[in-house]
């Protein structure tokens, strides 16, 4: 299945019915007076989080989202029937965006959790509810009021514990491949993910995370350059970053400076992000020559000024995988339990979170906003007669 986590769609909730206009007209009634009936309430659109669901592609293809309008009043004061409000599922871990005022609607975050994206028109009423006892055949009524349309942006930011990140090749699909039953793309070029990947680890019975790789990040992803600004909001879902570090590349760049350059781009990004618990994964030992292994480590730790958790792995063999996961997961595990026992600990997490969303929606916000500006200018262009303006000189 195609991985898509951008979409833009058009959600308009239904009308409202209107009033109806009508008096009671029977036999051996002759002063039956108004009956006009309300007309019913239009449907509203909601969104809805679907565990099932893992891709924004349905959305790809169908884009505009309709609730059933209301139905009109009737006589013998009958009410129209209100509309069907519409539901659409869409992936837990979906924010949803108002692209007219870039304001963002609601983050879905849990199954289940209903959304009003677009409110439904309220209903009309009928001429019954308008007589006095000065107006005894009254003829007013009001019409159903229009259902709210909404161009809407919906970006899906994958759920997962751990998140890897690192410079193009640098093996952290191998890693994900090696330690779950994740299937990535695996190739000695760079850039061989285009797209997140998610594998669960499993350790044991009832023990597991979910692990999150993401496209390589190059200099400037948080500029847009390369595939970075578009992947790196999938992190910010995480609680642990695996920074993988290529040893040996095989271009001879300096690892080091890679290194620093998926820092600054956290930082750039997010800064909350930035400051996620971060472990220094050395993949590739298996290509040094073993009495050389360490001392590149140190060599590297020591440029870094690192005094983190680190740990030396071979992705494509296996060698240290192991221990890396076990440590995780027990991380992961005393995290949650201090979470769960500690409210001051839980609170922290829940204001990181919303942080890091905040920061990611700027950059979102701020995108769309250079696109925006891109696509205005391009029309200006289009409607400049000064462009096409030839000055002629005549000579005699």
């Amino acid at each position: 299945m195609q991985f898509v986590d951008e979409a833009s769609i058009i959600a308009e909730a239904g009308n409202g019915g209107n009033g109806c206009l009508s008096f009671r007209r029977e036999k051996y009634v002759p002063k039956g007076g108004p009956d006009g009936g309300d007309g019913g309430h239009g449907g509203s659109v909601y969104l809805i989080g679907d565990d099932a669901l893992n891709t924004l592609i349905d959305f790809k293809y169908q884009r505009f989202y309709k609730a059933q309008n209301g139905q009109g009043g009737m006589g013998r004061q009958m009410s129209g029937k209100a509309g069907e409000d519409l539901h659409v599922k869409v992936p837990v871990g979906t924010t949803v965006i108002d692209e007219d005022t870039l304001e963002v609607i609601a983050d879905v975050t849990e199954i289940g959790q209903v959304v009003l994206v677009a409110q439904g028109g309220r209903r009309g009423l009928g001429n019954i509810h308008f007589k006095s006892s000065t107006n005894r055949a009254p003829r007013r009524t009001t019409p159903g009021t229009e259902g709210e349309r909404r161009n809407l942006r919906l970006e899906m930011k994958v759920m997962a514990d751990v998140g890897l990140l690192g410079m193009p090749n640098a093996g952290k699909s191998t890693l994900i491949r090696s330690v779950s039953a994740a299937k990535p793309k695996v190739a000695n070029y760079p850039f061989t993910t285009l797209v997140p990947n998610l594998g669960v680890v499993k350790l044991g019975m009832h023990e597991h995370f979910v692990m999150a790789d993401v496209p390589g990040l190059i200099e400037g992803a948080s500029d847009g350059a390369g595939l970075g600004l578009r992947f790196l909001k999938h992190l910010t879902r995480t609680r642990l970053l695996f920074h993988v570090i290529d040893v040996a590349p095989f271009d001879e760049s300096d690892p080091v400076e890679a290194a620093e350059a998926i820092v600054h781009e956290l930082e750039q990004f997010s800064p909350t992000l930035a400051e996620r618990p971060r472990w220094l994964v050395l993949n590739k030992f298996d290509l040094l020559p073993e009495e050389e292994r360490e001392a590149a480590a140190q060599a590297i730790l020591e440029r870094l000024a690192w005094d983190g958790p680190v740990y030396r792995i071979s992705a494509i063999s296996g060698d240290g995988t192991e221990a890396l996961v076990q440590a995780a997961h027990r991380w992961l595990t005393e995290q949650r339990r201090l979470e769960n026992e500690d409210e001051a600990a839980a609170e922290r997490e829940r204001e990181m979170c919303a942080r890091m969303e905040a920061e990611s929606v700027a950059r979102t916000e701020a995108r769309l906003g250079r696109k925006r500006k891109r696509h205005d200018e391009d029309d200006d262009d289009v409607d400049d007669d000064d462009d096409y303006d030839v000055e002629v000189e005549y000579v005699q």
